[in-house]
């Protein structure tokens, strides 16, 4: 399919390129992109989570009264789980969340993300992402002729200057190609792909 390349700076009609259907053209389907969703916040989730346990709490283990007579129950030691200070019984421990799902199966959601993006409309291309200078201001304005005011920017190597510009920048993020994935695709109303990343992304996604 055909699709109009746009000057950064200007927001003028460049040119044209040929999208990939395979890649461009898909019919999204939501169960496989919530799938690598699900899959890549479980994996970001950092499990750090802890609980003592009774053998981990620091106090005494003298048994602190009579087995007889006493009134209450029968104790051994303070670090059981009834007492306050004792330890956690069936506490969280540290671990991992991740989840398995097979490469082929995210490198298909990574098509329908795109595919997602281009059908609705959302996906703009551009000739290049690159600044002279790093200066927000400017690319705060080259964004607003684009009409763009949330958008995921991708290109082969981020340029330095316009990363530094564009980190300043609320709700716009910036990534290699290396670095696209479906959930920082999906969270941005706009796709702005440079020439560059579309030849990229169509050689890793065949």
């Amino acid at each position: 399919m055909k699709a109009d390349i746009l000057s950064f700076d200007g927001a003028k009609k460049s040119g044209s390129i040929d999208l990939d259907d395979s890649v461009f053209g898909l019919e999204p389907r939501k169960d496989i992109l919530h799938r690598c969703v699900v899959y890549q916040q479980a994996k970001r989730q950092q499990g750090t989570h802890n609980a003592k346990q009774r053998n981990e709490v620091n106090r005494t283990g003298k048994k602190f009264g009579n087995q007889k007579g006493g009134g209450g129950a029968r104790h051994g030691d303070r670090k059981a789980p009834i007492f306050v200070g004792g330890g956690k019984a069936h506490g969280p421990s540290p671990r991992s969340f991740a989840i398995g799902l097979p490469k082929k199966v995210r490198a298909l959601a990574l098509r329908h993300a795109l595919s997602a993006k281009q059908i609705a409309g959302e996906l703009v291309i551009v000739d290049d992402a690159a600044i002279k200078e790093s200066k927000t201001k400017e690319l705060v304005q080259a964004f607003e002729k684009l009409g763009v005011s949330n958008a995921l920017v991708v290109d082969t190597e981020v340029n330095e200057n316009f990363g530094l510009a564009a980190r300043n920048i609320p709700n716009v993020d910036v990534l290699p190609v290396v670095g696209a994935n479906v959930y920082d695709i999906l969270r941005r109303e706009k796709l702005i792909l440079t020439k560059a990343a579309v030849a990229g992304l169509e050689e890793r996604l065949k």
